[in-house]
């Protein structure tokens, strides 16, 4: 009896479970009689005749029948494992609410099968809460993908895991996200996801905690991760908030440096980042020092061209030294200044040079190295490519490219080509590419460079106040302009391009109170064969109170001008330098003007001056390395020593008919990096306004105005030079008791400027900057301090767009008072327009 209801017991059992795993095997109700009634004790062989599949509406038919794996014509029992796989198989794929494998009917020995499938819902919209409006954007271009998806556990974790990786990379490691669907009204088989997200907060590290470390501290391992610090009030940058991806790059940091310091063993046994509370994390490392090592033998072999004696001098390792593998590395083939052993060969024309450091003994803490040299062929240049200038001429390119056929190949030649292409202002300094094609059969090489071509053009369209009413500037420069297309109508693209010169035409007016027009046109390879550069330009203006020339009360000043440049690369001390001479003639014409040193009268300024100047910046928008150092005198002829005069007696407007004087200044800029891609910019300047006779005294031009955008104003009607001071107003610096409108015949000026892009793309260039500079102005050299100056720091941002130029807002605090200008200093915001790149003020 107990045997009996055992075997009862357990039929029950299992035809239960069955039932529950697996949609019962069943005939379709409208076709009962077709088929024979199914016995699960005697399944019965059946051959396949179709496949109906129903309910679905976005899957493919055919796909499901391949992944239920019944096939037409295949002989299978019913019921039996083939029948159960295919429902199993579909319920695995997580696409269904329902599966239910039905017979249709039944003919002989062949069986038709209906699959009916409920599809699950998908998704028609996901809906993020409790983010801002800029977060939810963000989020939901990352989840743009899911919609359409199925609504199931896959796709909650997916979005749970996307949201969580976002946050947790900008410091919210502890974000949650609560996932509900709810059905759309619109579509009974869609789900509006609500997603609600709660960021928590920003996670900082409270410790980092090292272990095994014996001969470094935990101060100086914490200094190597420069990242990942500490929470502390004090620290104003690097404040402490974790990143996953930054700990990682630390992390490596962090064993670099311990291999540069000579643990050539150091390494990260284990570490692990874990909750201290709701706002921070602790960092525990475990570390393996190992021991420190010392460099020993270090020998080269396979060296030809070069004796061991000159590779030594260049390496510059000497035995007992800290074993470094980043300082071998750097002398061996990275020097950012091209001193290594790398460099020499391959500025020697050994394309294919190789150098493998292979440490061949190691005893105690000594590690001996032998240097295997393969130096290979030495290349010639065969051919240069150029590609991408669909707009710039060949010629304007290709004269300033330095590797010419004929050539030893050179690595430095590479690199100057790259700067002097940037240098031309036309193309995408980011997109440049210099790619070598050896060819190894005959020893020679083609370079090919692949430019972008990218708007050089520039437009200045502006509205300021000066002198109590509104002014409006427009300017035009083009920077690649063909004058020799000006008669060629086909060349027009709206003017003729792709000569490299450039051509400037600027107005600026409020009305009939003051207009100022200009033109200027350069050619940097006057004549078309060598670098020497020709300019010329011109400029009138007017200013005066907008009566008519016939009305006695008329007051104004004209100012008309005329220049005419040459200027010439040298070769000597190095082709980065070059000399520029220019003559230039002003008239001043001045009629009831006053507030000038003569109220009537002509004056004229016929000067020449010359420019010796150094420019090894790598990019002229934003560099991250070189200087640019200009040295200028300017000089009259000294009328008062050969024109018989008596400068006492004569009237003031007879006395400056001729301005006589001799200026001279120095300007200097140098660019270094600092970290990653944050750039130092270091500048000094200086100048000087010196006269011949004691009886002419200072000219009445060409004095220096201190503080303010160093934006010109009206200033220059009175041939003043204006310099920007941040931090100060206007030409407010000036020495003490002394008009702020008459200029300085001295100054100088510091700046220290930190300088970090946001984007550097054709589109545009925008970097934020820090500064602290300072400046004065003297009258007489008895008086110069280069110390006692005004100081000033502030913040700022750039931003080049090719068709504006470059733009710029600062915010500069004073910290110096000026004599009968409360409102000087103490904050102030400048704006710049159209500034000059490269520019000193």
């Amino acid at each position: 009896m107990k045997n009996i209801f055992l075997v009862i017991f357990l039929f029950a059992f299992s035809a239960n479970s069955f039932s529950q795993q697996l949609p019962t095997l069943r005939s379709s109700s409208s076709s009962q009689s077709q088929h024979e009634d199914l016995d699960y004790l005697n399944p019965k062989e059946y051959v396949i005749g179709g496949i109906n599949i129903n309910g679905v509406e976005y899957l493919d038919k055919s796909v499901l029948i391949t992944i239920s794996k019944l096939q037409v014509g295949e002989r299978i029992l019913v019921p039996g494992d083939a029948t159960s796989d295919a429902v199993k198989n579909l319920w695995a794929q997580g696409l269904f609410d329902d599966v239910a494998l039905l017979i249709n009917r039944t003919s002989n020995d062949t069986v038709y099968f209906d699959l009916n499938l409920a599809e699950r819902p998908r998704v028609s919209k996901i809906v993020l809460k409790g983010l801002s409006k800029s977060e939810t954007s963000d989020i939901q271009e990352k989840l743009s993908n899911q919609k359409g998806k199925i609504v199931n556990e896959n796709l909650k974790n997916t979005v749970n895991s996307i949201i969580t990786k976002h946050f947790a990379d900008k410091g919210y490691l502890y974000t949650t996200v609560n996932i509900n669907a709810i059905k759309d009204t619109a579509d009974a088989n869609s789900r509006i996801v609500n997603v609600t997200v709660d960021k928590k907060n920003k996670v900082k590290v409270h410790a980092i905690n090292f272990d095994g470390n014996k001969d470094f501290s935990d101060a100086r391992l914490k200094k190597f991760m420069k990242k990942t610090h500490e929470q502390a009030w004090y620290k104003v940058f690097g404040s402490g908030k974790f990143m996953r991806d930054k700990y990682e790059e630390d992390k490596e940091k962090l064993i670099a440096k311990m291999r540069e310091k000579g643990y050539r063993d150091a390494e990260i046994l284990d570490d692990s980042v874990y909750r201290y509370n709701d706002k921070s994390v602790n960092i525990d490392i475990k570390l393996n020092e190992g021991h420190k090592y010392y460099f020993g033998n270090v020998t080269f072999a396979g060296n030809a061209k070069y004796p061991s004696t000159l590779l030594h001098q260049i390496l510059k390792i000497e035995k007992g030294e800290v074993y470094s593998e980043a300082k071998l590395e750097k002398t061996l083939r990275s020097s950012p200044s091209s001193n290594d052993v790398s460099s020499l060969y391959l500025n020697d024309g050994y394309l294919t040079f190789n150098a493998d450091p292979v440490q061949t003994r190691i005893y105690n803490d000594t590690v001996d190295l032998e240097i295997r040299i393969y130096e290979g062929p030495q290349y010639t240049i065969n051919k240069v490519i150029l590609k991408g200038n669909e707009l710039t001429n060949d010629r304007v390119v290709l004269r300033e490219i330095r590797t010419r056929p004929g050539q030893k190949f050179s690595k430095d030649m590479l690199v100057r080509s790259q700067r002097q292409i940037v240098q031309l202002g036309n193309f995408d300094e980011q997109k440049i590419d210099i790619k070598p094609i050896p060819n190894p059969a005959d020893g020679t090489v083609d370079i090919q460079y692949t430019v972008v071509e990218k708007p050089s053009d520039q437009i200045e369209l502006s509205g300021g106040f000066g002198g109590g009413r509104v002014i409006g500037t427009l300017g035009l420069t083009f920077n690649n302009f063909s004058a020799r297309n000006l008669f060629n109508l086909k060349a027009y693209k709206p003017l003729p391009k792709g000569d490299g010169q450039k051509l400037s035409i600027r107005g600026q007016t409020n009305g009939k109170y003051y207009q100022s027009y200009s033109f200027s046109f350069s050619e940097p390879w006057f004549g078309g064969k060598k670098p020497i550069y020709f300019g010329i330009s011109a400029f009138t203006s007017l200013q005066s109170n907008g009566l008519s020339n016939s009305n006695p009360n008329l007051q104004k000043i004209r100012l008309n001008g005329l220049t005419f440049s040459l200027g010439k690369q040298l070769k000597w001390p190095d082709d980065y330098f070059r000399i520029d001479y220019a003559a230039n003639l002003q008239q001043f014409k001045l009629r009831n003007y006053r507030g000038y040193l003569f109220e009537n009268g002509d004056s004229y300024d016929l000067s020449l001056s010359q420019v010796l100047s150094r420019n090894s910046v790598d990019a002229p928008i934003f560099p991250t390395s070189g200087s640019n150092i200009k040295f200028t005198v300017q000089a009259t002829l000294p009328y008062s020593s050969f024109n018989g005069k008596n400068y006492n007696n004569l009237s003031t407007s007879d006395k400056y008919k001729f301005a006589e004087y001799h200026k001279w200044k120095f300007e200097s800029q140098f660019f270094q990096k600092i970290y990653g891609k944050l750039i130092l910019k270091a500048q000094a300047q200086f100048g000087f306004l010196g006269y011949y006779s004691k009886d002419v005294g200072q000219a009445p031009f060409g004095r220096f105005k201190l503080g303010g955008d160093g934006l010109q104003g009206f200033d220059f009607l009175q041939g003043s030079e204006v310099i920007g001071l941040r931090g100060y107003s206007n030409n407010s610096v000036v020495p003490e008791g002394a008009p702020t409108s008459a200029g300085s015949p001295i100054f100088n000026k510091y700046v220290l400027e930190l300088r970090h892009p946001v984007t550097l793309g054709e589109s545009a260039t925008v970097f934020v900057l820090a500064f602290a500079e300072g400046g004065n102005t003297w009258n007489k050299f008895s008086e110069f301090n280069p110390f006692n100056v005004k100081r000033s720091v502030g913040v700022g941002a750039r931003i080049f767009l090719p068709i504006f130029g470059l733009l710029g807002i600062d915010y500069g605090y004073g910290f110096d008072a000026i004599p009968g200008q409360p409102d000087a200093n103490k904050g102030q915001f400048h704006f710049s327009i159209a500034q000059q790149l490269g520019g000193f003020n």
